[in-house]
């Protein structure tokens, strides 16, 4: 798979206690990325954050740390990533999502030894 050199990073910024029909909500916005192709996606959980209702949530109370922030973030062909934000309407009900210039500098994997 090639990356054009000029592509987008998505951001999707959400709590690790949502869901999607179910199921969390971050895993299921990574399983959707490779069933439609992207060329990768990474779920970072954070250790401590606060969004638009400014709750504080942190792995240093255990009781604030069933919420932890997660950040989700893909970089494809800027074509690629439009046609993976209409899903994100349906999926992200609370929660932060950006899009910024990638210049994508290296895109390979390494070469399996036969």
């Amino acid at each position: 798979m090639k990356i054009p050199s000029e592509g987008k990073l998505l951001r999707i910024f959400i709590g690790e206690a949502d869901k999607w029909e179910g199921k969390p909500l971050y895993e299921e916005i990574v399983l959707l990325a490779r069933k439609m192709g992207m060329a990768g996606a990474t779920a970072i959980k954070g250790f401590q954050g606060f969004g638009c209702k400014s709750h504080m949530h942190t792995s240093k109370l255990l009781r604030l740390s069933e919420d932890l922030p997660i950040i989700i973030e893909m970089v494809d062909s800027e074509e690629k990533i439009n046609q993976f934000l209409p899903h994100l309407d349906d999926m992200v009900k609370e929660g932060l999502i950006t899009l910024e210039k990638a210049q994508v500098i290296l895109y390979q994997a390494s070469q399996a030894k036969i």
